[in-house]
């Protein structure tokens, strides 16, 4: 433990109990991931890019629905295919990726915990990330950026352990996996994984006036490694695709930031919802460390305050950009979780008790599941005529998730009468309910998303379909349809972010109606997929078309089938 960093005296924890919550934890956490079916438009497109990844068997170029797209590195393409290979092709085995880099961040956040601060800080460092609601939702959800957060704070934890490492050679390979961590963020999602943790480090430099800590991160031979992981997937797309470099540097990093050319802007304070709510359970829980971190930051290697400048300086670069998602501001909710691990330890002392505080606030979380069940009905004033039965359905789940809130709050709450020195126990309590509540309404979500998904239209027609047959879709990206059709569709006039893959093979769309409507006379075995609204102007264009089937979103037509000959 760094003796610069204060901790609190701690209790011993139970080797076998911690164990038994691990595996169960993890059950619940991978057990889950083949529930729900495949929503748009992150889980479709990356579901669906690693699918013909693996059919093509070119692991170079990542295309979607047919078409190039540069927009990000492969590493999670990679990974996914690599899944679909060996598990076959499904829904849990498009978030595996997801789920496992979540997993084994909580189990960094720990590690890294236990290291500098003690086993119990650790512990809890690991039991509140594990309990946050983005956290759990993010690592539920198979987008680029649960990746990109892994490896962002793998190489966080690994810059902190070296730095607090006396041994030499340990800070050094510590500090190689630093590097190695950035490379792969960088795989993950572009530049950003290299241009955060050099902001963070001007940041920290500069607010604590520390700067031997440069003379620390080995930058030559930590340059080498990173350049030899990043360089060859680049040099070979860039071999195989000139436009590569332009689009993908210039467009997809540059303009991204400077200006909302992707119409994903939002105003300043976009993200302080976001994170509110993503660590909602343990806010009150942040103030002592960050306190304390401002109090240490003049100290050599003040970790606390790295991982304050760590969450600030993400905080406000996301926010001045002009493309905003919510998943970009995940790289924080770890650092904040070390962070509250520290200040529980701190607050449990030797004794193991809780203030009267943490009553209060368990009370309020039982309270606010209370509260959940009095807006129960306005779920459902949300659902379509077609959706009804599925929002009562998805209500039900909500009161599950509510009843494990309340149930382990109140177990919290029992816990900690008398201070009878079962503060640990009471706060793994609170943070067991945290996490089911989360989990079972995710899970629950299935009702809702089914029919987002588009499985059972793609599972009734895709047989109809010959292999052969052309496919199109007319001014519509449907993000999930394609994989679980298993096929690639023709664009029709609106390519949507497929618009630099087409205009680099024009000759692979339709840019007009007219273009569409020529081709499909000429195509008498041409399917299409429409939405339903499209029917009546294809019509009036005399379009010859039969509906194959269709649900609330989506029609499948193709040409009419051809009448019987009359007998003479």
């Amino acid at each position: 433990m760094n003796s610069n960093q204060p901790a609190g005296s701690g209790s011993p924890l139970n080797p076998f109990a911690v164990l038994v919550l691990l595996l169960v934890y993890a059950a619940l956490w991978f057990g889950t991931l083949n529930y729900r079916h495949l929503i748009p438009s992150d889980e479709g497109r990356y579901a669906e890019m690693a699918r013909e990844m693996l059919a093509s068997g070119d692991w170079i170029t990542p295309r979607y629905n047919g078409y190039k797209y540069f927009e990000k590195p492969p590493l999670q393409i990679w990974a996914t295919a690599t899944a679909f290979h060996f598990f076959g092709i499904g829904e849990w085995q498009a978030r595996l990726w997801t789920a496992l880099t979540g997993f084994a961040t909580i189990l960094w956040i720990g590690f890294t915990g236990c290291k500098l601060y003690g086993a119990r800080a650790g512990y809890l460092a690991a039991v509140v990330l594990a309990s946050s609601p983005m956290w759990i939702i993010g690592g539920h959800i198979n987008s680029l950026d649960m990746g990109l957060s892994a490896f962002l704070i793998a190489a966080l934890c690994s810059l902190l352990l070296s730095l607090n490492t006396e041994d030499r050679l340990s800070a050094r390979y510590w500090m190689w996996c630093c590097w190695i961590c950035m490379a792969l963020a960088t795989l993950s999602k572009g530049l950003i994984g290299a241009a955060i943790p050099a902001l963070v480090f001007i940041v920290y430099s500069l607010s604590s006036w520390d700067w031997r800590i440069w003379k620390k991160i080995h930058l030559v031979s930590g340059l080498i490694l990173f350049l030899a992981i990043t360089t060859p997937w680049f040099m070979l797309v860039s071999q195989r695709n000139p436009e590569f470099l332009e689009f993908f540097f210039i467009y997809e990093h540059l303009q991204r930031f400077t200006d909302n050319a992707h119409s994903r802007t939002g105003p300043i304070y976009y993200f302080i919802p976001l994170l509110i709510i993503g660590f909602l359970p343990w806010l009150l829980q942040l103030g002592k460390p960050i306190a304390q971190a401002w109090k240490l930051r003049r100290q050599e290697q003040a970790s606390q305050w790295m991982l304050v400048c760590w969450s600030v300086a993400i905080l406000v670069f996301f926010s001045v950009s002009q493309s905003k998602l919510p998943g970009y501001i995940m790289p924080i909710f770890p650092a904040l979780a070390l962070l509250t691990g520290i200040g529980l330890d701190q607050i449990l002392g030797g004794k193991n008790t809780l203030p009267n505080s943490w009553r209060i606030q368990t009370i309020f979380f039982a309270l606010l599941g209370i509260v959940g069940f009095f807006f129960l009905s306005t779920i459902s004033q949300q659902a379509k005529p077609d959706e009804i039965v599925a929002y009562a359905t998805y209500s039900g789940w909500i009161v599950a998730a509510l009843c494990a809130l309340i149930d382990f709050c109140l177990l919290s709450i029992w816990m900690t009468r008398k201070n009878q020195g079962r503060g640990l126990q009471a706060i793994s309590s609170f943070a067991i309910g945290i996490f089911l509540c989360c989990i079972i309404a995710g899970t629950g979500h299935e009702t809702l998303g089914r029919a987002v998904s588009g499985v059972d239209l793609a599972n009734r027609v895709k047989n109809q379909i010959p292999p052969n047959a052309n496919l199109y879709s007319v001014r519509i990206l449907d993000h999930t349809m394609p994989f679980y059709l298993g096929r690639t569709m023709i664009m029709v006039q609106y390519p949507d972010e497929l618009e630099f893959g087409v205009m680099q093979e024009p000759e692979k769309w339709a840019p007009t109606l007219e273009d569409f409507i020529a081709r499909w006379n000429q195509e008498p075995d041409a399917y299409a997929l429409i939405v339903p609204e499209q029917i009546a102007e294809l019509q009036a264009l005399q379009l010859p078309m039969q509906e194959v089937d269709r649900d609330a979103r989506r029609v499948i037509i193709k040409h009419p089938d051809p009448k019987p000959s009359l007998r003479q």
